[in-house]
């Protein structure tokens, strides 16, 4: 199974609350691969938004995005575009 992470810079202003939160749920499940977020050692379901804001992550916060299976380039790679991108 391949495996990518890699650290990444939020730049959404909202940072991964509410709205980006449920957004990045959205896309995570549309992949069969796990996707998990880390930040400060701490490591969460990318698939689940009470985990995903368990994290309390804000704007300008490094989170390493990880993503295992079959289909975890383009997982990995529709993510990161979400998580570094201006929009909400």
């Amino acid at each position: 199974m391949k495996k990518i992470e890699k650290e990444l810079v939020i730049n959404n202003s909202q940072g991964l609350h509410a709205r980006p939160a449920a957004i990045f749920v959205q896309i995570a499940n549309s992949f069969d691969s796990a996707i998990k977020i880390e930040k400060d050692g701490e490591i969460v379901d990318g698939k689940s938004i009470i985990a995903i804001l368990s994290l309390g992550v804000s704007k300008g916060t490094k989170v390493k995005l990880i993503a295992e299976g079959a289909d975890s380039e383009r997982a990995f790679m529709d993510l990161k575009s979400f998580l570094e991108s201006d929009n909400d």
